[in-house]
């Protein structure tokens, strides 16, 4: 029967949709796409709303104006007040998500970090501390979408596709921030930096729409699945009939907080993100103060790390999934190796960014620095799920507890160090991140492991409630 499917399966391939497991992929994707065009879009708006511009009068006189005059410390404390939010609710999100669904919760998620963002513009123009207020509250939405993806994970993604199928959902963060860098600074200059909030919202809802429609929180509330794929996923991630709907689960929090697995965990997470945050918030103001590039094209330029990252990333997670497959290296090698390799190779790449004096050999390493990032992805993000996964939407939430500080500090450390806008002080900005890579690969290298835990092995729901889901080993083959 299994060889049936798997012949069935292999003509038609190129119908992801058809393999329902593979369209909330696709969806995840998307929706991340949208999550991060929602939140870089002010990087570039940031630039635009403080730009002194020319306006022509009725009566021919052209005068200079300029809607906002923040300096670089109030500009700061703008781009980091959306994280103030974000930081607080990863945790929460991680358990509604096991509770709730993951799906649900998921599309409330961007769906109100969209409605706010459509109302960015004029309350930036009524006060910026109603504007610090409104980011803060998009962070407190937007702050669950990660960890409860993990709860789409534990019911959709089966071991030997688990690298690759939450490296290509969580692609379209990197995708999301290709498509925005550039496509903000064109939208600014032809239509004003308003309608950057407003487009980026708009299709923040459509997306909403289309993801409550078609994804459900279980296989087997799908209505398309079909007969094979669900047997298959039922039996590759161990559940059971009626292993469905809200849960009380117990969480051991004392062996999660003494485990020196998860804290390499949340090390890798916070050392990724303090580059990649740093970049995010920061890479279109450098570009344009340093590199003295135009606003459209230091939108453009800015984005071309995560296209960089974005493309590496489709393949990263196959490539860990398939070693870990065939047994070629072992989960704890294949985690080690992939997030290692990247925070070392960053850490070269972004010493050389403040090393260089020219605009092509900065972008260039700069590129290299986050897009080699890639691959420490489908490490530290997918090994919550091997160490504890009916635990990983929670576990999510921890590391990217502490993964969120490097969006408030790092806005704020740049603020205070790049006061003149001089290439000296952006080096010193770099040498930070180049640091913090060493130390993180050092860290993950020594404590980090692939391996289900102990304290992971018990039922973590009470005995009225069904078995957690285990993480059994299965042929995929038979249904690739």
């Amino acid at each position: 029967m299994w060889h049936q499917t798997k012949e069935r399966h292999k003509t038609h391939k190129w119908m992801f949709w058809k393999r329902r497991r593979h369209l909330v992929t696709f969806l995840a994707f998307l929706g991340f796409l949208n999550v991060y065009s929602l939140r870089v879009n002010l990087s570039v708006a940031i630039v635009a709303m403080n730009s002194p511009y020319n306006v022509t009068l009725d009566n021919g006189t052209v005068v200079e104006r300029q809607d906002f005059n923040w300096d670089s410390k109030t500009q700061g404390f703008v781009l980091s007040s959306f994280f103030y939010g974000y930081i607080g609710t990863q945790i929460l999100g991680g358990w509604l998500g096991a509770c709730l669904g993951g799906s649900r919760v998921y599309g409330v998620g961007v769906a109100a970090t969209a409605l706010f963002t459509l109302v960015t513009p004029p309350v930036a123009n009524y006060s910026v501390y109603l504007l610090l207020f409104i980011r803060f509250i998009e962070g407190l939405f937007e702050g669950v979408t990660y960890p409860c993806i993990h709860a789409v994970w534990a019911r959709w993604a089966p071991p030997e596709e688990r690298a690759r199928m939450a490296s290509i959902a969580f692609s379209g963060s990197f995708v999301g921030t290709v498509v925005a860098l550039p496509l903000s600074g064109l939208i600014a200059n032809n239509l004003g930096w308003p309608y950057i909030f407003y487009i980026t919202g708009f299709f923040g809802l459509v997306w909403c729409a289309v993801w409550w429609s078609v994804v459900r929180d279980n296989p087997e509330d799908d209505p398309h699945i079909s007969p094979e794929e669900l047997k298959y996923l039922k039996e590759s991630l161990g559940l059971k009939p009626n292993d469905s709907g809200p849960k009380h689960v117990i969480y051991p929090w004392g062996k999660f907080l003494t485990s020196m697995p998860v804290w390499s965990i949340v090390a890798a997470h916070f050392c990724e993100n303090w580059g990649f945050y740093t970049l995010l918030t920061q890479l279109p103001t450098f570009m344009k103060d340093t590199l003295n590039f135009q606003l459209e094209k230091a939108g453009f330029m800015s984005s071309l790390p995560y296209l960089v990252m974005a493309v590496i990333m489709q393949f990263a997670g196959g490539l860990a999934d398939w070693l870990r497959n065939t047994n070629k290296l072992s989960t704890t090698q294949v985690r080690k190796l992939f997030n290692c390799g990247a925070f070392i190779s960053q850490t070269i790449f972004m010493f050389l960014a403040g090393h260089l004096q020219t605009a092509n050999g900065v972008i260039l390493c700069l590129v290299m620095a986050v897009g080699l990032g890639a691959f420490a992805w489908p490490a530290f993000s997918v090994n919550h799920l091997d160490i504890a996964p009916q635990y990983a939407s929670v576990l999510m939430g921890l590391s990217n507890t502490f993964a969120t500080l490097p969006g408030i500090m790092s806005p704020l450390i740049t603020g205070f160090i790049v006061t003149d806008k001089s290439a000296e002080q952006w080096q010193f900005v770099f040498y930070i991140a180049s640091v913090i890579y060493l130390l993180g690969a050092l860290f993950y290298g020594t404590f980090a492991s692939g391996e289900r835990q102990p304290w992971a092995m018990d039922d973590p729901t009470p005995p009225t409630t069904s078995p957690h889901i285990a993480d059994h080993a299965y042929d995929n083959k038979a249904i690739s």
